[in-house]
């Protein structure tokens, strides 16, 4: 488990906090993209070589993702690189959420994706499983909602293309989407994506 209280302060930690600071119209300017997407990879660089290790607890709650990076294809010797990073367009709100599951397994959850663009709001749900031992957080969906000005137009199961909720923790990380968090703080989080892309979440709740 990370100490939040620490008083050493890696560099990059003041770059990510003026970058969420920013997001939110706190009077900070906005760091420029190339700064922003440096300062998530000495934070990557760093959780590796101190071996961090955060726990679900940590990641319970409401995240509004504000800064994320695309992902291409190197031409040269083929594999996915890093995009241009960019900040989220507030047109668009995208929240993530964790919750814990009601059983003694503390790794156990739930997680919540929701896009909201004006009246409409897209919300998906499904379980999640934690390893702590490498900060990974695999889920899959698997329920749809949808709703219109605040009144819900469509809610069923769905099936995400990989497993039913009641198989989800039998099956191997490898065949599921995961999160590899390295970088949580009480006030904004970080992971790379399956696909490789790096992402950005400040705290909303």
């Amino acid at each position: 488990m990370v100490d939040f209280t620490s008083t050493t302060t890696p560099d990059f930690v003041p770059v990510l906090s003026q970058t969420v600071a920013a997001y939110r119209g706190q009077g900070s300017p906005r760091t420029g993209a190339e700064v922003v997407v440096k300062a998530l990879l000495q934070a990557e660089k760093a959780a590796k070589q101190q071996r961090l290790n955060y726990n679900f607890e940590s990641l319970v709650g409401q995240w509004r993702l504000c800064f994320a990076t695309g992902t291409k294809k190197a031409r040269e010797r083929g594999g996915i690189v890093l995009g241009k990073g960019f900040y989220v367009p507030k047109l668009a709100t995208i929240h993530i959420s964790f919750s814990a599951a009601v059983t003694p397994d503390a790794n156990k959850g739930e997680i919540a994706n929701q896009v909201q663009v004006g009246p409409v709001l897209l919300k998906l749900t499904g379980p999640t499983q934690y390893l702590g031992k490498k900060n990974l957080l695999a889920f899959d969906f698997n329920h749809m909602f949808i709703s219109l000005f605040g009144r819900g137009v469509y809610s069923r199961p769905i099936r995400s293309g990989k497993v039913q909720a009641e198989d989800f923790y039998t099956q191997p990380i490898a065949k599921l989407p995961f999160f590899a968090f390295f970088l949580i703080t009480e006030d904004f989080i970080a992971a790379r994506g399956r696909g490789g892309g790096l992402a950005l979440w400040m705290r909303e709740n």
